[in-house]
């Protein structure tokens, strides 16, 4: 596939791939605290923008809720 026609996601894993080539060792750190506290843009990739919505508005609603409390 042309660089052209790849998607965003093709494009973000290409230049991801492309900096670990560059050096696998520094990214050693970013990987430890990614895995140890989580990734956003990770989360929201997979989860897709429904997904995401009724994650914020779940975690309005539980705001609310301890706000009452």
């Amino acid at each position: 596939m042309s660089q052209d026609k790849e998607t965003p996601v093709e494009r973000q894993e290409r230049l991801r791939q492309e900096e670990l080539k560059k050096s696998p060792l520094g990214n050693l750190g970013d990987s430890y605290h990614r895995a140890q506290h989580g990734d956003l843009a990770g989360l929201s990739g997979r989860l897709g923008w429904k997904g995401l919505l009724i994650t914020i508005v779940i975690l309005i609603a539980i705001l609310v809720v301890l706000a009452i409390l």
